[in-house]
């Protein structure tokens, strides 16, 4: 592998949640905004503060050599299943970069099975990878901004605390309720 050829690094926000759609963030980073990040406090998003997360944001945007985000709806994670859809999330992230790209860093276990160029999973990526952790920070404040938003559309459901989570008041709300439009109803069985 050439030095300067780029290293994407994508993760998935989402993945779980009763509502919305899965977000994936793709990230392309060199040596100095890598340190610079890691020095600003970068890590797995999970591990980081509302404040923190929101903080990083604008630093990952503005160092890193390319960014992007790719989303799959509810409708489709009903149609083709969570895998599919998550794996689609981070294709349209991944088909949005403009540089070429050498190698693919996948968070995770399984293979990306949509993209045809060389790949690597890494199982806590965001551990291993400023450009998977950077990912994984743009994708979940994009997610949790825009279910904030909707928040206001379906103000029923605590969307603003969960973000669309399957937390006991969400699913308390969704007995009381029943689902939006915006719900996974292939993930409610157990719920309803």
């Amino acid at each position: 592998m050439l030095p300067n050829q780029p290293i994407v690094g994508v993760d998935e926000v989402g993945r779980g949640c009763l509502f919305g759609p899965v977000f994936a963030g793709a990230v392309i980073l060199d040596e100095i905004a890598e340190k610079k990040l890691l020095d600003a406090g970068l890590k797995d998003s999970k591990a980081l503060s509302a404040s923190k997360r929101a903080s990083l944001t604008p630093l990952i945007l503005q160092t890193s050599t390319a960014w992007a985000l790719g989303q799959a709806s509810a409708g489709e994670i009903d149609l083709i299943g969570i895998r599919e859809a998550t794996e689609r999330a981070m294709l349209r992230a991944l088909q949005k970069i403009s540089h070429p790209i050498n190698l693919v860093l996948v968070d995770g276990l399984l293979p990306l099975r949509l993209w045809e160029g060389p790949q690597t999973t890494l199982v806590r990526g965001e551990s291993h990878s400023a450009a998977i952790a950077a990912a994984s920070v743009l994708a979940k404040e994009a997610r949790d901004s825009l279910i904030k938003r909707l928040a206001k559309q379906y103000p029923k459901y605590g969307l603003e605390k969960h973000v669309g989570y399957g937390t006991k008041i969400h699913r308390e709300s969704l007995i009381k309720e029943g689902p939006s439009r915006l719900h996974r109803r292939s993930f409610l069985s157990k719920i309803m």
